[in-house]
């Protein structure tokens, strides 16, 4: 048996996870990057981003959908239904993951020729096992997460990514003496053992706190058959596989589109290869603060489905008005401090600065992105999807246009695709903003949960520079380049952390109550003069 979890705790349970499988994720880059170099990195990059988007596909919708049927049904009183939901879910992905597992397999060279990538093809063969798996994994992991605990969820991302690192960098030495394809290949086999271990741990988990605990006087109100289960799942998961597959869909236009026009205007594979690798770090980069992102819409859910399942619309609102204002909170400063340290963060993961540029134009996709997905999480929460992926699928129009033309462009190229993702989640975000205050009649009040976090930022983002250049500049003679850099990096974070704070609390966009949240050795580096000023 366990307890249920409160939207905050299980963000912080997710966040925390979610951080440690990022930071592992960035780290292995450069040991990946000289063992099967740059342009082998961007044959591994290809053929990770067809596997994702087919990922998506087969695990985007029914465990979305178990999470939301599980907190439904419990907050209704009907445990019976929401563990019925979960099996007949779990067969339903099992059959699911070994369909695309076959279809991964045996069309990985059609798929990496329509790509442009046919030294992908060992790649793609080699990640397929890893949708069985993780189609198994995501189930479970759908269930907990309708209980409200993230837990499970949390311990086997971090079991999960790992041991994909460390397995990736051994296969990936092991098979580079066979060519910089067989290198890739190898690459890609650490992430298949990572999420077969990360299953048999969410199947020993499951069957430790599979007893759900019931109320006293409880009286059974279950009632769905399993036809009625299995069209509740396809009626919650069918949008979703589509509105999320299409968001997926922009990287698969990136990946099609970017190479075939860099090799329309002259550039040589090699080249565009390079060219490819460097824009998968800067998309890398963003997924770090997009995944707590991710991680605080995976614990939301529930809790606007189990709200708005009880017709509770202040809860609703509340929760809804909460998301938005943690959004800013978040994306914005993540998005100045990756602008900001683009040059020494491309020079950490790559070894040269010349991908930074992608950082100083594409931080603003992160903001973007990230109040895109909190808006689907809404919409998902009250059964809103199809106009939803509608305004998607005019998003990736935009997008497809804007990159055909921009990357065309010799002295654009690859920064074309990013002004491509502007316009791939402006139209949604329009979009998705008018669709919420017209279903809910609630008015989100973006801006003014904004620009607090906004002027913040930018106190952070002058703090952070100074620190950096100062630090940098002290220690070039004394140390090497390389770390120096890190150096540097480390403590301009650090404060960065502390001015975006003292930012918020001078700005009064940060409140007592979201400070108590806070450690008490944190709390003691801000005066009591001004813990004294705030709500």
């Amino acid at each position: 048996m366990m307890k249920k979890q409160s939207t905050s705790k299980g963000f912080a349970i997710l966040s925390a996870a979610t951080m440690i499988v990022k930071v592992l994720s960035l780290l292995y880059i450069p040991f990946l990057k000289n063992i099967i170099s740059l342009g082998g990195y961007g044959v591994y990059a290809a053929a990770y981003q067809i596997f994702a988007w087919i990922y998506v596909l087969a695990n985007a919708g029914i465990p979305v959908a178990i999470s939301k049927l599980v907190s439904e049904q419990i907050a209704q009183g009907r445990y019976r239904d929401a563990v019925k939901s979960f099996k007949i879910a779990r067969l339903m992905m099992f059959v699911l993951g070994v369909v695309f597992s076959l279809i991964l397999f045996f069309f990985a060279g059609s798929l990496a020729e329509f790509t442009d990538y046919p030294e992908a093809r060992l790649s793609i063969m080699a990640l397929a096992p890893t949708l069985l798996f993780t189609s198994i994994l995501s189930s479970y992991r759908g269930y907990f997460q309708g209980r409200g605990n993230m837990g499970p969820t949390a311990i086997s991302q971090v079991i999960e990514q790992v041991a994909n690192t460390i397995f990736t960098l051994v296969f990936a030495a092991t098979f580079i003496k066979f060519g910089v394809d067989a290198g890739a290949a190898g690459g890609t086999l650490g992430t298949s053992i990572g999420a077969f271990i990360a299953a048999v741990y969410m199947i020993v988990m499951y069957e430790k706190n599979k007893i759900i605990r019931v109320p006293k006087g409880y009286q059974d109100k279950s009632s769905n058959t399993n036809k009625a289960t299995i069209k509740k799942i396809l009626y919650y998961g069918i949008p979703l596989v589509v509105c999320v597959g299409l968001q997926y869909s922009g990287n698969i236009i990136d990946l099609k589109i970017v190479k075939s026009r860099l090799l329309d205007i002259g550039f040589t594979t090699t080249y565009a290869n390079e060219r490819f690798a460097l824009l998968n770090v800067y998309r890398t980069l963003l997924g770090v603060p997009i995944a707590l992102i991710s991680a605080f819409q995976v614990s939301l859910l529930p809790a606007l489905s189990g709200a708005s399942a009880l017709k509770d619309r202040e809860a609703v609102q509340h929760k809804i008005n909460y998301a938005f204002r943690f959004c800013f909170l978040l994306a914005l400063p993540s998005a100045v401090g990756l602008a900001v340290l683009g040059r020494p963060i491309f020079m950490l993961f790559t070894g040269a600065a010349e991908g930074a540029f992608l950082l100083y134009f594409g931080a603003i996709v992160l903001v973007l992105n990230s109040v895109v997905l909190i808006q689907t999480t809404i919409l998902q929460s009250i059964g809103k999807m199809y106009l939803s992926t509608l305004y998607i699928v005019l998003g990736i129009a935009g997008k497809i246009v804007v990159n055909y033309i921009l990357v065309g462009v010799p002295e654009l190229n690859i920064i074309g695709a990013v002004f491509g993702n502007y316009v791939m989640f402006l139209i949604p975000l329009i979009m998705n903003y008018r669709l919420i205050k017209k279903e809910l009649n609630i008015r989100v009040k973006l801006i003014e949960y904004a620009w607090k976090p906004f002027l913040a930022s930018l106190f952070m983002g002058f703090i952070v520079l100074g620190t950096f250049t100062v630090i940098y500049t002290l220690a070039k003679e004394l140390v090497p380049e390389n770390l120096n850099n890190i150096i540097a990096s480390i403590f301009a974070i650090g404060m960065g952390v502390i001015s975006y704070v003292y930012g918020l609390v001078l700005t009064k966009g940060i409140t007592k109550k979201d400070m108590d949240a806070f450690p008490e050795r944190f709390k003691r580096f801000i005066p009591n003069g001004i813990l004294k000023r705030m709500v």
